[in-house]
């Protein structure tokens, strides 16, 4: 028990990376006061042991409407047992600090649950609860470095014995960088291929792709490394007029491989191919081998957040391969400890003074500009650092890892057996120095012509839509690209009325301007003339097109209009589904909703709102919303 004390455990719960950022920083901080730190993700950790720990720090991120992340669903389970007493984790110190987006309704709800139920069974908070906010202008780390100020002046207060060389010892941050966490093994380039010499092309791929992310250092738990199937497209319609600012495209697949059962509602997964031309120009600046083989391993087995298979993994992969497959070169923002160990790297004077403002907390807001809201890439990050030579292992560890990007599924598999459709809208956008930035799935989606044979890899998961029966009335809601789950919806209630009695559907749609971006308009159109959605089977299609008019209607506008039909529905059980961007549109339907449960009910608001949660917990409220 003794050891345990002298101890700081950080358990950490990401979906997208951030949160495991957070606490290695947490834990990177604490190192520098001679605090020792052990860091796990709460799928990787037994909760019954919680009682056991002296002190523990949380850092947990909130997904969708208010969701845990899929890594620490178990973990909150355990915690909801109620044979749990409220003197279960008496004796135990524990800190939470949230990473959410103000711009969502349940704004770090995750943070404030969790905070909520240790304080129920028993433990002893520290500081209170911070939150991370991903709209502020320096991000998540606004909060989080005033948080840990506080964090280690309490924890001095409380438990003395974490910090064997006092309060205010600090080691400089440079010399805490040694050796990277990871180890990168060169093989004879007389390694044998030989096993994949016979294989198919995406056979082959699904190799490369599948030993690629087994070494890469930032899988998270929960991926499956190899893809579930291999697509090829068939079609690339533009949905916009040409002269619109939007781009949206309709793709259509088909499976190359094994096909996939998948249900509508469900959500696709595509790894994106990277520009071949910064791939080259990468390993070219950073001074490495393409085609050397090589292995990434842990370096020491307390790396509790990688992959245990990494361990077992033998197979040697060309290093261009590993860089295209693995590392996010050319997209994504590098994470502030890159610069922090770009400082140690460094070897002109100026750049070294620039670098260490930026990892200074006086540069913060500097970098957050220079680099988060430029969305500088990491290519472009070490270009303008010429003299930093930073070894391979380091940027194998710090180079943020190639990520997949999900879609909502906009197909019935009913409707079009052995193919999968997405509505995509293409990203770009200016800096606020006005650089053009471009997504990087979504353009390289665009650019694919169906007649080139190119295999993309894909996952699929269940989103946050369930599949509804015949049997249910629905009322959706889905402006923009918000409308492609619905349209898989309506695909598969129509295969449905042919063989047997359906529920209806009354659909709300959303778009600046009728002539511009009304996607699938002949779609809805025919559907709600002569099929589910026409009001002689009792559904309804209603559109709003903000820009056409003076003043501005959305879709909780026309909801208001249909209110009687919407309560008529409700109160033969109908469902609601909400899909669609997570600014401002979730929390105004649910007001509009709100608003017409009173109007037609005669109850008042409070009541109207605490009927919607009852909805919500019965299942019949979802909603899946977008950044």
């Amino acid at each position: 028990m003794e050891m345990k004390s002298k101890k700081l455990l950080i358990l950490y719960a990401t979906q997208t990376g951030n949160a495991l950022d957070a606490a290695e920083r947490i834990a990177r901080e604490a190192e520098r006061r001679a605090c020792l730190a052990l860091i796990r993700s709460t799928d990787e950790y037994d909760a019954s042991s919680l009682p056991e720990e002296d002190t523990v720090v949380f850092v947990v991120s909130t997904t969708g409407q208010g969701d845990t992340p899929d890594s620490m669903k178990v973990f909150w389970r355990f915690l909801l047992q109620r044979n749990l007493g409220s003197h279960w984790l008496e004796g135990v110190h524990y800190a939470v600090f949230g990473l959410g987006d103000s711009g969502y309704q349940k704004y770090n709800f995750v943070a404030k649950k969790l905070d909520k139920r240790l304080s129920d069974l028993g433990a002893t908070a520290v500081v209170e609860r911070g939150f991370g906010d991903d709209q502020h202008p320096s991000g998540y780390e606004a909060a989080l470095d005033p948080w840990m100020s506080s964090l280690w002046r309490r924890l001095w207060e409380f438990k003395p014995n974490l910090f064997p060389e006092g309060p205010d010892f600090l080691v400089q941050n440079v010399e805490l960088v040694g050796q990277p966490k990871f180890q990168v093994i060169y093989h004879n380039e007389e390694v044998s291929d030989s096993q994949l010499s016979t294989a198919t092309d995406f056979k082959y791929l699904e190799m490369q792709i599948g030993r690629a992310r087994l070494m890469s250092v930032g899988k998270v738990s929960h991926e499956k490394s190899k893809p579930d199937a291999f697509l090829k497209m068939t079609k690339n319609i533009t949905l916009t007029k040409a002269s619109h600012e939007k781009d949206v495209r309709h793709f259509e697949f088909e499976f190359v491989s094994k096909g996939i059962q998948y249900e509508v509602g469900d959500v696709l997964e595509v790894l994106p191919s990277q520009n071949p031309v910064a791939v080259d120009s990468f390993i070219q600046r950073c001074n490495l081998d393409p085609e050397s083989f090589i292995t990434v391993h842990p370096r020491e087995k307390e790396n509790h957040h990688l992959d245990n298979n990494v361990n077992a993994l033998e197979a040697p992969i060309k290093l261009r391969t590993f860089v295209e497959l693995a590392m996010d070169v050319a997209s994504a923002s590098p994470r502030r400890y890159f610069f922090e160990v770009m400082n140690f790297f460094a070897t002109a004077e100026h750049e070294k003074e620039r670098l260490q403002y930026f990892a200074s907390p006086e540069g913060r807001d500097d970098l957050y500009q220079y680099n988060q809201k430029e969305r500088r890439t990491v290519l472009e990050v070490l270009e303008d650092f010429p003299s930093v030579q930073m070894p391979f292992e380091w940027l194998v560890q710090l180079v943020p890892p190639l990520k997949t990007r999900a879609f909502s599924i906009s197909s019935s598999p009913l409707a079009h057996p052995n193919q999968v459709h997405l509505t995509v809208d293409v990203v770009s956008w200016m800096t606020p120095f006005k650089r053009k930035r471009q997504g990087l799935c979504s353009t390289w989606l665009a650019s694919l012509d169906p007649e080139q044979k190119i295999y993309i890899p894909v996952w699929f998961y269940k989103g946050l839509l369930p599949p509804p029966p015949p049997s249910l009335p629905l009322i959706l809601v889905g402006p923009g690209t918000g409308c492609a789950p619905f349209r898989g919806f309506v695909e598969e209630r129509a295969v449905q009325s042919l063989s047997g009695p359906i529920a209806p559907i009354i659909f709300f749609f959303g778009c600046r301007n009728e002539e511009i971006d009304f996607l699938y308009r002949d779609f809805w159109l025919s559907h709600s003339e002569n099929g589910v959605l026409s009001e002689a089977k009792g559904g309804g299609f209603y559109a709003a097109f903000s820009r056409d008019q003076p003043q501005k209607v959305y879709v909780q506008h026309r909801m208001q209009e249909q209110s009687q039909r919407i309560w008529n529905l409700l109160c033969e059980g109908g469902a609601v589904y909400v899909a669609g961007s997570s600014t401002k549109m979730p929390s105004d339907v649910m007001l509009a909703f709100e608003e017409i449960i009173s109007k037609e009910s005669g109850a008042p608001k409070e009541s109207a709102a605490r009927w919607l949660r009852s909805l919500e917990k019965a299942g019949k409220y979802h909603v899946e919303a977008w950044s």
